[in-house]
């Protein structure tokens, strides 16, 4: 799994609930994807590492 197309997601989720930026629901998921986008590379490794364990 690529970490851009959850990144993507992530910002469309953001953009739908900007309509009331100081709901928790907005800052939860504008802070998460502030802070993913900045942690690609660390994202993506995990990505990489839970693609590896077996599903519970």
């Amino acid at each position: 799994m690529k970490a851009e197309p959850l990144l993507a997601k992530l910002n469309e989720l953001r953009h739908e609930a900007e309509d009331d930026d100081t709901s928790m629901e907005y800052l939860t998921l504008h802070h998460a994807f502030c802070f993913i986008s900045y942690k690609m590379s660390e994202f993506q490794k995990y990505l990489d590492e839970a693609a590896k364990k077996p599903a519970k």
